[in-house]
């Protein structure tokens, strides 16, 4: 799975100002970029854009001399809403970028009800502040969150130039480049404490270069080698599109054919929805339908495959076609197993989509490593999952949450290496061919997946499974991956003939990912030297995040608090929730999470439980009564999923 990692510019320029709208500037008034059906209102110093809902700002105010990022900051909410009066949570400095010398992000206190974003970005040029403040509704900011990058990255420094590097010939990575790719990496890893990346380059067709850097365990000493596996989170998801893009070349679906034609049972909300679904929506992010992750995190681990399609029955757009970008876990799911059950209509749904895998892709491309299999993947040279436990220290962890995937595998559930990874790189930059020049899909069904579609950001589009973006003029087809300790990214710059692919091993690794992309442009072009600044930024930006978050916690948790839960609590379509004792503490069992709980007096006074295992997913849970039972109460940005108290 992942969260979203973001993405045409010189050929889209004309397409933002229609789809996107165009700068707006009123006189003196901060300049930016005015999204489409997003209102605007402007005076001296401060423009205000409001989304279509009403319920979220995106502000952007010009405050001037300023003694410091948060008496800037200060002073732009007195110009947009002097009673807000909200409670600084986390300063966090990052890199200079868009000819800001100083950038610093503030967030603010809210309560788990409020559903709220309050955000602001303190940005510096000389002695000058311009503030950019975030701030309404958490749901409408997801349904939004092209709209909010496409605005924040409109605000640049005045007099501002971004590098452009289109027309130019890439360098060749000579063995220097090579190496100054991988001290890169290695420094990186390093400075974010990341255990182990598995990296592999390609140039012109070639693997110029594939192995690793640092351990597959905290605490041991084998290396990471090429071979070394990794989860791929969504980066699992071009290759399934990769597998719909063979059978359309075989003539058993088309990109434009209803779902409801190859797989009868699908349903999508309501029977107009479900109808107008193409095979093409499955993958295209822009649907309208929300994340709804949860549903599987907190679901039973032995959930079969089948159990998208009731999922994605029991959910309807909250946008329509093609209006917004919104990552969708389970569309892409339905897509893959689409794909195994046309392959093999005799077979279960999982294991007609396993079997398609491996001989339709794996096999072809020798990804001889590449597997579904748990079992397999977490056998002989693998790496296991690191994430930071509560006092931000680096551990190794259990796999056991990343089982949670399984059910949903099409959308991010493969283990592979850096070696197998480059083979299907290789393919893409070769537009069908495999290493030995034999074509496995057709130029016009492979390149199908690239074609841009809704916008993210700015310079960046989705496509069906594949990001489609252009930054410094140059154009990259990409897409990352997240689950817990795993980050990584793939990337094919198809005019220099380049490709790479990183694999981390820890959930600090993510901060490698956009700032590598960045050094490969400075090497392929002799780019500015502004990527380890990134890593620098980010290394500061996450042990303060790790404070913040310890420091607002009671653990262990209060007394009082924990005894007056309940021992089991149920949720329809989810399942169980377990409060229990082992070693002395207090955990909460639900789905795949499975770990040692605080608990947190939240802003408005209501009391929360919070899972405090390491890696970046945390439960959440808010102590509650209805109708005279115990509840709790978790909710993600668009979902709210309420336990209530079990007869025992």
């Amino acid at each position: 799975m992942t969260l979203p990692d973001l993405k045409t510019l010189a050929s889209v320029v004309a397409l933002s100002a229609a789809a996107f709208g165009t700068p707006a500037l009123a006189q003196d008034a901060p300049e930016l970029t005015q999204p489409e059906n997003w209102s605007l209102e402007q005076s001296d110093s401060v423009s205000v854009v409001t989304a279509p809902e009403g319920n979220l700002d995106i502000a952007v105010i010009e405050v001037g001399p300023a003694e410091d990022a948060l008496a800037a900051a200060n002073a732009a909410w007195a110009l947009y809403d002097a009673d807000a009066g909200r409670e600084v949570e986390l300063t966090t400095n990052a890199a200079p970028d868009n000819g800001w010398e100083e950038r610093v992000s503030i967030s603010y206190v809210t309560a788990p009800s409020e559903q709220a974003i309050v955000s602001a970005l303190a940005l510096r040029q000389g002695e000058n502040w311009t503030v950019i403040i975030v701030n309404g509704a958490q749901s409408t900011a997801n349904v939004r969150s092209a709209a909010l990058s496409l605005v924040r990255d409109s605000v640049r420094a005045e007099g501002f130039e971004q590098e452009d590097f289109s027309g130019q010939t890439a360098h060749p990575l000579t063995a220097e480049r090579i190496a100054a790719l991988r001290d890169f990496v290695a420094e990186a890893a390093e400075l974010l404490d990341v255990p182990g990346v598995g990296l592999a380059l390609i140039d012109q067709g070639e693997v110029v270069y594939e192995g690793g850097v640092g351990v597959r365990e905290l605490g041991g000493d084998a290396p990471v080698t090429a071979d070394t596996k990794f989860m791929i989170a969504s980066n699992t998801k071009g290759m399934s599109t990769l597998l719909l893009s063979i059978l359309v070349d075989q003539g058993l679906l088309d990109w434009d054919q209803p779902v409801v034609d190859l797989y009868p049972s699908f349903r999508l909300g309501s029977d107009e929805t479900t109808n107008a679904t193409l095979v093409r929506h499955l993958l295209c992010a822009c649907t309208g339908l929300p994340r709804k992750d949860w549903g599987f995190i907190l679901a039973d681990l032995d959930t079969p495959a089948s159990d998208v399609f009731r999922q994605l029955s029991e959910t309807a757009p909250t946008s329509a076609f093609g209006e917004l970008f919104q990552y969708n876990n389970n569309m892409a799911a339905a897509a893959g197993y689409v794909g195994g059950a046309l392959a093999y209509p005799d077979m279960e749904l999982g294991a007609a989509y396993d079997r398609a895998m491996e001989e339709l892709i794996f096999e072809p491309l020798h990804m001889d490593d590449t597997t579904f299999d748990y079992a397999e993947g977490e056998a002989g040279n693998w790496a296991p999952p690191h994430g930071l436990n509560i006092d931000g220290e680096q551990t190794v962890m259990s796999n056991y949450f990343n089982q949670s995937v399984y059910p949903y595998r099409p959308a991010g559930g493969a283990f592979s290496t850096a070696s197998d990874m480059a083979h299907y790189v290789q393919l893409e930059l070769s537009r069908g061919l495999t290493p030995e020049g034999e074509r496995l899909v057709s130029e016009e069904n492979l390149l199908a997946r690239r074609e841009p579609g809704v916008q993210v950001g700015e310079g960046v589009w989705y496509g069906m499974g594949l990001f489609n973006e252009e930054h410094w003029g140059v154009p990259v087809v990409t897409h990352g991956g997240t689950l817990v300790g795993y980050h990584s990214n793939w990337y094919a710059l198809p005019e220099a003939g380049v490709g790479a692919v990183i694999l981390t091993n820890a959930d600090t690794g993510a901060a490698i990912l956009r700032p590598f992309l960045r050094r490969l442009v400075e090497v392929l072009y002799d780019g500015r030297p502004e990527a380890m600044a990134e890593i620098e930024a980010m290394a500061a930006s996450l042990q303060a995040q790790a404070s913040a978050r310890r420091e607002g916690l009671t653990l262990p948790g209060d007394p009082e608090v924990l005894d007056a839960l309940a021992s089991r609590y149920e949720s329809p379509g989810l399942g169980p929730l377990s409060i229990f004792e082992q070693d002395g503490e207090t955990w909460v069992e639900a789905g795949a999470i499975r770990a040692p709980i605080a608990t947190r007096v939240n802003a408005d006074g209501t009391v929360s439980i919070v899972s405090v295992g390491p890696g970046i997913i945390s439960l959440e849970a808010e102590i509650g009564e209805q109708d005279g039972l115990r509840t709790l109460t978790a909710r993600d940005s668009q979902h709210e999923y309420v336990y209530v108290e079990a007869e025992t």
